[in-house]
């Protein structure tokens, strides 16, 4: 049976439309590329990252235009420049574009770029993090939680001649950024890393410049951090130095009252008190002389007297720690051992390891090269006039050993277990009021004001207690979140040898009132005198 000619045009006409719908609905919507490539990988279609980049060449732009999305046909002999953001740039050399479209005789290239939520790109975890300890600055993150994705062409762009230039623009309230770009894992199952390959950095104060050799998913990791303007630093300059002065100041003094102390009764307690004193006389004064002595020093000049400077303030700052644990230790022995503590040559063995572990630790860091001059950056990534001697900024991994000698090892172990000590005094102190609740006095005005007399002695106490064991250095945390914080840190921490002077001076009142008294609070005389001086 023949057909006519129009039948046969009509059948023609048919299969054209079904072929033509049929791609079409193949590319499908750009919209949807994303969520299809998202689906495509839960069913195991592998990486919807490389589904994407196949994809978004060839899908249907709707008829309403896609916010933060380029695509159009540019021509490849002319470099170009788009933004599909305010905050987001890109610039794209010819030859770069000239190297998409391979041997196609085409005298356009289809250019797409778009952003994409970052949460999508899933990290492959990684066993160097779970066992090494990475120092953390601050969590890294997603400059603006977003990933621009850049594609040109039929073929994958790489290792250019000219680099394409990327810019993120970004406030002051950043730290240190890194150019990267997505890097797909091994395993095949969405997950990868970030990449610093191919990509320089370049931040101008105001934005992030990124200079990569290929086309690919890219973002700016940044550490945020705290803005503290200029005339804040000046202020918090002031009160460290005149803080650490006034300590360096009142240790002596300290010193001599323990000294007398010792001589009139010979006693543990204040011999371990004598040496924190010694340790924060150490640190206050080497911290003076670490930022004085920089100011005589050249640009790029260090010098072994900066060195050995750095030395002796990580050396005191390591035997403050290590005597404010002993100082929690030895509380410990006497509240909770309580019977048969008698140790031979106690305050020997102390000494051996409040001075001997720092002075290791210290030797071994100097013949490692860590220590000179550190320069102090602000938050755009630029050398700030604040410099000292410490651990020099050329070492390549003075992070991870400030991170282990200083934090993770000395005081966070020093802060846990003062803690514990702290509580469980105010547990005492509590237990003991309560057991000598009954009020032998007569007349409740005059109940109330004992009661209120012995609630303020039982807070200084707790108050003085804190700065013994050095619980005002575990406010760093509190540095990261606000000004205040910041501020509240450097006071605290400035002051020490000025609340160790208080310390003394009430050790001192209380041995005196101690002789001339014998009428005494028992729950009060209890606390005191198991805490501070057996």
């Amino acid at each position: 049976m023949c057909l006519s000619i129009t039948e046969t045009m009509w059948i023609t006409f048919s299969l054209v439309t079904l072929a033509w719908f049929s791609t079409a609905q193949a590319a499908g919507n750009c919209e949807n590329v994303l969520d299809e490539c998202l689906k495509q990988q839960k069913q195991g279609g592998g990486p919807w990252t490389r589904c994407y980049e196949d994809s978004i060449g060839s899908c249907r732009l709707p008829r309403r235009p896609i916010p933060n999305f380029i695509y159009q046909s540019v021509s490849w002999s002319e470099k170009v420049e788009e933004s599909p953001t305010p905050e987001h740039s890109i610039y794209i050399p010819a030859s770069a574009l000239q190297r998409s479209r391979g041997s196609v005789p085409d005298k356009e290239t289809l250019l797409v770029a778009s952003l994409i939520n970052s949460t999508f790109f899933q990290l492959r975890p990684t066993l160097s993090k779970a066992i090494l300890l990475i120092p953390p600055d601050q969590p890294v993150r997603v400059l603006g939680g977003l990933v621009l994705a850049v594609r040109a062409g039929n073929l994958p762009v790489k290792n250019l001649s000219q680099p394409i230039k990327l810019t993120f623009k970004h406030n002051k309230q950043v730290g240190d950024g890194t150019c990267v770009f997505w890097r797909e894992s091994m395993l095949n199952d969405g997950t990868g890393s970030w990449s610093t390959e191919g990509c320089d950095t370049d931040d101008t104060g105001a934005e992030f410049i990124c200079s990569c050799n290929h086309m690919s998913f890219f973002a700016v990791l940044v550490n945020p951090v705290l803005s503290v303007g200029e005339s804040d630093a000046v202020n918090l300059s002031y009160i460290t130095y005149i803080g650490s002065a006034l300590s360096v100041f009142f240790t002596v003094i300290s010193l001599i009252l323990y000294i007398c102390l010792q001589r009139r009764r010979p006693e543990k307690a204040i011999g371990v008190h004598l040496q924190l004193t010694g340790a924060l006389l150490c640190l206050h004064l080497t911290f003076l002389l670490c930022s004085f002595w920089v100011w005589h020093l050249n640009e790029n000049e260090e010098g072994w007297v900066c060195q050995g400077l750095g030395l002796f303030l990580h050396w005191s700052l390591l035997a403050t720690f290590s005597w404010a644990a002993l100082e929690g230790f030895h509380l410990y022995l006497l509240l909770v051992r309580v019977f048969n503590i008698y140790v031979r040559r106690y305050l020997l063995k102390l000494s051996m390891v409040g001075w001997g572990v720092p002075t290791l630790v210290a030797v071994v860091c100097g013949i490692s090269g860590v220590y000179g001059k550190y320069n102090l950056r602000n938050a755009n990534n630029q050398t700030s006039t604040a410099q000292i001697c410490w651990m020099s900024s050329q070492f390549p991994q003075r992070l991870l050993v400030s991170f282990i000698t200083t934090v993770a090892v000395p005081c966070v172990l020093m802060i846990l277990c003062n803690s514990c000590m702290l509580g469980l005094v105010v547990f005492k102190l509590w237990g003991l009021r309560a057991g000598s609740g009954g009020a032998q006095s007569s007349g409740w005005k005059k109940i109330n004001r004992e009661k209120g007399m012995k609630l303020l002695k039982d807070c200084a106490t707790v108050l003085g207690l804190s700065c013994v064991l050095g619980l005002p250095w575990g406010l760093a945390s509190i540095t990261y979140i606000s000004l205040p914080g910041i501020y509240i840190f450097t006071i605290l921490n400035s002051l020490q040898g000025v609340f160790m002077f208080l310390w003394a001076v009430a050790l001192t009142c209380k041995s005196r009132s101690d002789n001339n008294s014998s009428t005494r609070d028992p729950s009060s005389q209890k606390i005191m005198t198991t805490s501070f001086n057996t």
